[in-house]
């Protein structure tokens, strides 16, 4: 019997797919959400046969104001015990020269998306006193980033909404837990155009690693999580450092190597 359902944004592949994978493996049905069908259909079929639980695809671009109200309503009949605010990217260069309308972009997945997603299903499941949440922030919440800027100020806002949430919803049966990982190996990266940056010198985890730590930290009710012993004791080094320091760190990495 179904646990009920988990919905994840940003299914396509990367850190959501893997998501997915787990939620499946959990005995939760899953609803796939991204702009790649063909991508989503592939996987939930895969799903569905591996782990005997239904999975579907919507295929939503959340970069649409109206995306989220659209899948609410396709949604309406689902138990949705899970949602996942995965879906997310980034745009790398001096801000005086990136292209507005793909930071608007941003801004609408990063963060409207994800805060209206939130703002829809977490009223049913407080109701009934049961449900999890988790959003997919990064260690780039802790610091300013020059020639990120916009993707660094998002990830901010992911962290500060989500420990917001977690202790408004405490007691009653609902968590919130915000996921930070550090470098990964996606297709974010070459989306981002990071490949060549110096972020990736010191090395990168493996989408599979950074979900299962997301997942175990959801499943057992924390607020936070940093993916990684090695992000986790650089994070700790950013309590000690000015943020005119930080900035320089990050100004450092973002560039190419």
């Amino acid at each position: 019997m179904s646990k009920g359902a988990a919905l994840i944004t940003g299914a396509s592949g990367g850190i959501g797919a893997e998501l997915a994978k787990l939620c499946a493996a959990g005995g939760y049905d899953v609803i796939l959400v991204a702009r790649s069908a063909d991508r989503l259909e592939e996987l939930a079929a895969s799903l569905s046969q591996a782990h005997g639980i239904e999975a579907r695809a919507l295929a939503e671009d959340l970069a649409d104001p109206a995306a989220p109200e659209t899948i609410f309503e396709r949604t309406r009949g689902d138990t949705i015990e899970i949602l996942i605010n995965n879906a997310g990217f980034g745009v790398l260069g001096p801000y005086v020269e990136t292209d507005w309308a793909a930071e608007a972009r941003l801004l609408q997945v990063n963060v409207v998306a994800l805060a209206h997603l939130t703002k829809l299903y977490l009223p049913e499941m407080l109701r009934r006193r049961s449900g999890r949440i988790l959003n997919v922030g990064s260690t780039a919440a802790f610091v300013p980033g020059p020639f990120m800027a916009m993707y660094y100020a998002s990830k901010s806002f992911v962290l500060s909404f989500s420990h917001a949430i977690a202790n408004e919803v405490k007691g009653t049966g609902v968590t919130m837990t915000v996921l930070c990982p550090g470098p990964t190996r996606t297709g974010f990266v070459e989306a981002a155009g990071i490949a060549g940056t110096k972020l990736f010198s010191g090395g990168a985890m493996s989408a599979e690693e950074v979900a299962r730590a997301g997942y175990h930290a959801m499943m057992a009710g924390k607020a936070e999580v940093i993916a990684g012993a090695r992000n986790r004791w650089m994070m700790l080094g950013t309590r000690l450092a000015s943020r005119t320091m930080l900035a320089g760190i990050a100004r450092r990495l973002n560039s190419r190597a």
